[in-house]
This record gives structure tokens, sequence and C-alpha cells, in this order.
């Protein structure tokens, strides 16, 4: 099997198997904006789960308990607070959290104390020589298990606001990097797109899953940009290499190089992929499983999310996109007629059906490869000559 993937990764390295990722461009553009419109589509129609930290409201947390129903503390809540549908979610195997809205002082220490009462008793049965001084030693471990913290909506709509500004910030600082470091806006283009496509397929399945969207997770979507920024930059640096000196010759295009990079990039994308997503993983599916909802849970589901679309992202957007905005140039377009010509001479030399053979694209790199001979094809063809008499 190594074997197997060591000369897999060698001969989409030196091109003597490749890819036509680029070629391709439009159906990975199309899968792309199909996967964009249904992820913009759940956001509309089923919202964001947006966690207490953004909308405010009251948090109580229930330890040390071996009930962990979630109904059973709805029930609870709901007999102190019959026009609040609080929210309940466990924490690994003896915790509960419950969400509210935001309660005043007095209320919150009703709720408080209703579920000591109801997971801890009520201390009623203590027998002691003084009896009132057990019983309020008693009440107060029971309701030291449970704990209450309150955000107002106002600090709430300013994470809120920094969140979107973090990202914002962050998006302008990644182009603004990408040009500096490769000179070349469609480049910083090209990854900018990319990101925004890894972030909006993100947001889009946490929509869908219906998980909240906590400061945590607004960490693992920074996380994931960056992430998938540094494979578009390994990608984009190889595609640097192989176009350096491409508009110098007549041999290939600036397309054709730009494939060849993304398939002497493809192992190393999918080795670092596979490399990051394994403690991941463990993290978000048995860590889920055996702990239960919190930070990690958030967390890992927005890297596992990004860290997915990051790598489709880096290898089959983001430089199709780059090809996409060269084309447009006027020096790539002169390139063009000079290798349509050299085509044609090709055409000459070795015929019409081996020369198409060797580049369906018109790109004749083909016959640069290693091994590969033209032999007598090479040499021009005799004109006829007429018969002596």
């Amino acid at each position: 099997m190594a074997s197997f993937l060591d000369e897999w990764g060698n001969n989409l390295y030196t091109g003597q198997k490749s890819y036509k990722i680029v070629q391709k461009r439009k159906m990975f553009y199309a899968i792309s904006v199909f996967a964009i419109i249904i992820c913009i589509g759940l956001m509309v129609v089923r919202g964001f789960n947006l966690g207490i930290e953004f909308r405010g409201g009251s948090e109580f947390q229930v330890n040390e308990i071996t009930n962990t129903s979630q109904s059973h503390a709805t029930e609870i809540v709901q007999k102190v607070l019959p026009n609040d549908v609080p929210r309940v979610s466990n924490l690994g195997s003896s915790s509960l959290r419950i969400q509210t809205d935001t309660l005043d002082e007095a209320t919150q220490i009703k709720v408080r104390n209703a579920l000591a009462d109801a997971y801890f008793g009520t201390c009623d049965d203590k027998k002691d020589t003084d009896k009132d001084k057990a019983k309020e030693n008693c009440l107060k471990e029971n309701r030291d298990k449970v704990s209450s913290t309150t955000i107002g909506p106002t600090w709430g709509k300013d994470v809120s606001q920094k969140g979107i500004v973090a990202l914002i910030v962050f998006m302008l600082c990644c182009m603004a990097f990408m040009t500096l470091y490769f000179r070349n806006w469609r480049m910083a283009l090209s990854g900018v797109l990319a990101l925004f496509h890894d972030l909006i397929i993100t947001v889009g399945i946490y929509a869908a899953v219906g998980w909240e969207i906590t400061p945590a997770s607004m960490i693992g979507f920074l996380t994931i940009l960056g992430y998938s920024m540094y494979d578009t930059v390994v990608v984009f640096d190889k595609v640097r290499e192989n176009t350096a000196d491409v508009y110098k010759q007549t041999r290939t295009s600036f397309a054709a190089q730009a494939n060849l990079a993304v398939n002497q990039t493809f192992v190393r994308s999918i080795n670092t992929t596979v490399v990051a997503l394994l403690p991941v993983s463990a993290v978000l599916f048995i860590g889920t499983a055996m702990v239960g909802a919190g930070t990690l849970q958030d967390i890992s589901l927005a890297l596992f999310i990004g860290m997915t679309a990051g790598a489709y992202s880096s290898i089959f957007l983001a430089t199709p996109m780059l090809v996409t905005l060269q084309t447009t140039s006027k020096k790539d377009k002169e390139h063009k007629k000079q290798l349509d010509a050299a085509y044609s001479k090709l055409a000459d030399i070795v015929g019409e059906d081996e020369a198409k053979k060797q580049s369906e694209t018109r790109d004749i790199s083909a016959q640069l490869l290693p091994g590969h001979r033209l032999d007598n094809k090479a040499q021009p063809r005799a004109k006829n000559k007429r018969k002596r008499k």
C-alpha cells in the first residue's frame, strides 16, 4: 500500500499522471455554487442557534446528578417560569446546563433553589440536635452544586458585533498578505473567495445541525480560515514556481502549469488534511459521545467542517479561479495565440490525431514528459515528388 501511494504521488509530481482539475473547473464551480445556495437557504430558513453569550440570558448548571433527563429539568424550571421555554443540554454524564431568558436576581434565586431541591432534596429529613442548623448546612451544600450566571443583552450584542468585525478584519488581512507575498492581486482575490466559500459552508452546516454558535465556534471559524489560507498559499507557491517563465515559451500554457502545481501538491494537501482531521474527529465524535456538549463540541465541529471544506477549496477552487482570472489578462491572451501557432506546427509534424492525443486542451506539455520521445514522428514529412516518366 505504501509503495502504491509513493508511486502515485511521484507520478503526480512528475506529470506522468495528472487529474484535469483546472480544465474541469466549471464542474467544480457548479458544485460549490450549489452547496453555497443550499447553505444560504439553511441560514435563512432555519436561522442560527446563537449561544447565550450572543443573545443574553441566565444560565444554570447542575452538577453531580444521577438523573440527567432534559425533560425533567425543563419541568422544574417551568414550574417557576411558566412562560419561558428553557434550553437544556447535557454536560458530560453528571451535569446539565439550563438556559433561560434574562432573569432578575430574585427570580434567579428561585430557579436555582427549585433545581437544588428537585435534584438533591429539601433536607427536611435531617436528624440532628440542632435541626435548623443541619438543614441550613444541607441546603447550602446542595445549592452550591447549582451555579448560575446572567449575561445581559447589551454584552451579547457587543460580542456579536466584535465577532463580525474580527471576521472582516481577518479577511482583509488575508487579502493584503497574499497580495504582498505573491505580488499578484488575482491570487489574493482567488484565495479570499475560497475562504468565503469555506466560511459559508461551515456556517450553513452549523445552521442545519442546530448546534449553538458560541465564542468557541467563532474561534473555530477563524482557525479554519487560517488553515484554509495556509493550504491555499502552499498551492499558490507551487503555481508561482511553475508559471514563473510560462509566457517566455510556447510549449505549455499557464493553465497547464497551474494544473500541474495542483497535482504536485495534491498528495500533500490530502495527507495534511487527514492528519489534522484525526484528532478533531476524536474530539468531535468520541468526546461528544462520552463528555457531551460543551466548548470542545462547538470548536471541534467548526474545525471538522472547515478543514474539510478548506481542503476542497484549496485544490478544486482556488487555483481554478486564479486561472479563470488569469485568462482575462492581455498577456495570457497573446500567449494563447502563440500556443495555437505552436500546436498547428506540431500537428504538421506528428499529425492532427497525435497532436490531439498529446494535448486535448492545446497545451503541448505532454511531449515534455520524462521518457516520452517523438522518434521519427519529429522528422518533417517528405513532400510528394512527381514520378519520373
